[in-house]
């Protein structure tokens, strides 16, 4: 079932810190890793996800592109792996490096950064600027599974392009829809 992403985390809103580990490499990241960055995204994916499925080649391929212009990326997935295996710390390093990822593939184990960030679906983008202030939060662009629609990234690449030249992200954006993530039993935020 298609959820929407919510907008609990108002613009303006600094970066939670988060400090988790990345799947590939087994390094602890910080969000403190990314000070020297103009621009961070955060973005919270699956690998069973059929939305994340849709979007992953466009997005790999947008972090490709943007990470040698300044912007850092991080993916983090919140998924309960008892649940869905698929999305288990291991899967994820297969997944990051099949698909070759160019960014740390991290887990939220404890699903405390994803609470944090209000993380709602899969895919979800969360945009900061230098200094870690909320200029973007949605949807890569308006494609979904089966719409015919292209991928192209434009809402997302049009925000990073505004804010990696410091200009204003236009405050009009649109929620993602995704998966749900999948909360372990009693951890669902209320």
């Amino acid at each position: 079932m298609a959820v929407e992403s919510t907008k609990e985390m108002p613009l303006g809103t600094r970066s939670p810190d988060f400090a988790l580990p990345d799947t590939v490499s087994g390094r602890t990241i910080r969000l403190a890793d990314y000070a020297a960055s103009p621009a961070l995204l955060v973005t919270f994916i699956c690998n069973h996800c059929q939305y994340v499925i849709h979007v992953r080649p466009s997005f790999v391929q947008f972090a490709r592109e943007y990470q040698p212009r300044g912007l850092a990326v991080v993916a983090i997935s919140a998924n309960d792996p008892e649940t869905y295996s698929q999305d288990s710390p291991e899967q994820m390093a297969v997944e990051a490096k099949k698909s070759g990822f160019t960014f740390p593939y991290l887990f939220d184990e404890t699903q405390q950064t994803a609470k944090a960030y209000y993380a709602a679906c899969t895919p979800e983008f969360y945009l900061f600027d230098s200094d870690r202030r909320l200029v973007y939060r949605g949807r890569f662009d308006g494609s979904r599974p089966n719409s015919q629609v292209p991928v192209t990234g434009s809402e997302l690449r049009a925000a990073a392009d505004a804010v990696l030249a410091g200009r204003p992200v236009p405050p009009d954006q649109k929620p993602s829809v995704g998966c749900s993530i999948k909360w372990r039993p009693g951890n669902a935020p209320t």
